[in-house]
């Protein structure tokens, strides 16, 4: 029997956003999922409180860190991956499709996609459906495309991390507006995650809550996803989400940290080199996103 992971939520109001710990109880050995490095919009600076708090969670527990698991290239926080691997090592991970939002944006920003490939920024790139261990456990991911081109979700024991392809079924399912993104690859990624044993525990990216509900949650199941999902639930077709989706998301604005997200997150959460100054800088393709 496959051991059961030992998971420790760490949630940060700024961006709504989960990030865990999944820990081999008998290894002591863990995994970080979808970390988030502070940034003030205003003076564009960056601070580790939420990291610093999974870090000294692992220290209390005498963990150490095997993986550190990006479901997809967030457009709502920055990483703080690269700061965790600094502090207490790790390999960064991410879908081998990473190389999709790379080029596009590469373009976006107007980068050099030769240092893309040239040298891969991630420490390991998974293949769709590939196995791997955190200590003795076993786990595996599922491509779940949609949302973004290279979202995976992870199967760790009786939990899967879903990133941003499910919120809690009382508010349905993440947006398909960005570049590459699409409502009905997004509906059969699902279909992927629902054949899942109905008792997996679903850990959840982000919680926004809906009118009427005051707690957040980070844990659901995929029976109450399928039951009740607004979106995706039992009976709904494809035709029918597709076009709900789609007209939702023409009425959505951009996630406010999505211009400095991307560029350091498909960078595995490198900060772009100083200049002569000694000043890094962010780039903004003004007016390109312009609804």
């Amino acid at each position: 029997m496959n051991k059961q992971p030992w998971v420790q939520e760490f949630f940060d109001e700024n961006s709504n956003t989960f990030s865990y710990v999944v820990a081999d109880r008998q290894t002591k050995r863990c995994a970080v999922i979808d970390s988030v490095l502070d940034y003030d919009v205003a003076s564009a600076t960056t601070s580790t409180q939420h990291a610093d708090q999974i870090l000294n969670f692992i220290h209390q527990n005498s963990l150490s860190i095997e993986w550190i698991l990006e479901t997809h290239v967030h457009a709502d926080h920055l990483t703080a991956s690269q700061y965790i691997k600094e502090q207490a090592g790790g390999k960064i991970a991410i879908s081998r499709k990473i190389s999709i939002v790379q080029q596009i944006f590469s373009a976006i920003y107007n980068l050099d996609m030769k240092y893309f490939n040239s040298h891969q920024v991630f420490d390991y790139l998974f293949d769709d459906y590939e196995n791997f261990k955190i200590g003795e456990m076993n786990a595996y991911n599922i491509p779940t495309p949609g949302h973004t081109p290279a979202c995976l979700s992870y199967v760790i024991g009786n939990a899967v991390f879903v990133g941003d392809t499910l919120f809690m079924p009382d508010y349905g399912t993440a947006r398909c507006d960005f570049p590459k993104g699409s409502a009905t690859i997004l509906f059969d990624s699902v279909q992927r995650l629902y054949r899942l044993p109905e008792q997996t525990h679903v850990y959840l990216c982000h919680d926004y809550l809906p009118e009427g509900r005051q707690q957040y949650h980070y844990k659901t199941t995929i029976q109450a996803q399928k039951q009740n999902n607004i979106h995706i639930h039992y009976g709904i077709e494809k035709e029918d989400f597709v076009k709900m989706r789609n007209s939702r998301d023409a009425s959505l604005g951009m996630p406010k940290l999505i211009l400095p997200a991307i560029q350091i997150n498909m960078d595995a959460g490198r900060m772009p080199a100083p200049e002569e100054n000694g000043i890094r800088y962010l780039k903004l393709p003004l007016n390109y996103f312009k609804k």
